[in-house]
């Protein structure tokens, strides 16, 4: 398993409707992409316009299969609507949450 973080910066005013492009694009790549398990976002505390979005994959290849397509359709909105910052992968080792 590995772990996608992506990193936004989403003005505040931008947040509601990005926050429902992330939704609708979430739940839409985990219904029909080979390897997606979904996704939770995250809201800085004292920075509201920092934003992480944290999808889990089987697999690297699946990603990189799913990214292969240089800016997948169903992200569109959400970079129409904050800037990505950076994206970073990382293997899953342990997950005790429940």
């Amino acid at each position: 398993m590995i772990r996608i973080v992506y990193r936004w910066q989403v003005e505040s005013e931008n947040f509601e409707e990005f926050q429902e492009a992330w939704s609708l694009a979430t739940n839409k790549i985990h219904d029909t992409v080979p390897g997606a398990l979904g996704s939770f976002m995250l809201r800085e505390a004292d920075n509201k316009t920092e934003i992480l979005t944290i999808a889990k994959w089987d697999s690297i290849e699946s990603w990189k299969a799913f990214w292969g397509r240089a800016n997948p359709e169903e992200m569109e909105a959400m970079q129409r609507l904050g800037r990505r910052i950076s994206v970073n992968i990382y293997n899953e080792i342990d997950d005790f949450t429940r």
